[in-house]
């Protein structure tokens, strides 16, 4: 597994699932819990996770579908 991005937006984790189930991409969110047992403080952000043989059409996807929504979406990031 590779690390997509991190968020703490639960509506785009959703959103992201929904891009990649129609492709048939399966990500798994790391940090979950975690993320929510430590309040709104954001200082656990959930990572999303893709295979490593899906990783490249997951980033073509997702930098596709985020331009076509002019980015806006909720708040993101690429790993270090």
């Amino acid at each position: 597994m590779i690390e997509l991005l991190r968020t703490n937006d639960p509506v785009f984790i959703s959103w992201l699932t929904s891009v990649f189930s129609q492709l048939d991409i399966r990500i798994i969110v790391l940090d979950e819990h975690t993320s929510n047992l430590e309040g709104n403080i954001s200082a656990i952000q959930r990572r999303v996770m893709v295979g490593g043989d899906d990783f490249g059409v997951a980033r073509l996807t997702f930098e596709t579908a985020i331009a076509e929504l002019d980015d806006q979406v909720g708040a993101y990031e690429y790993p270090e």
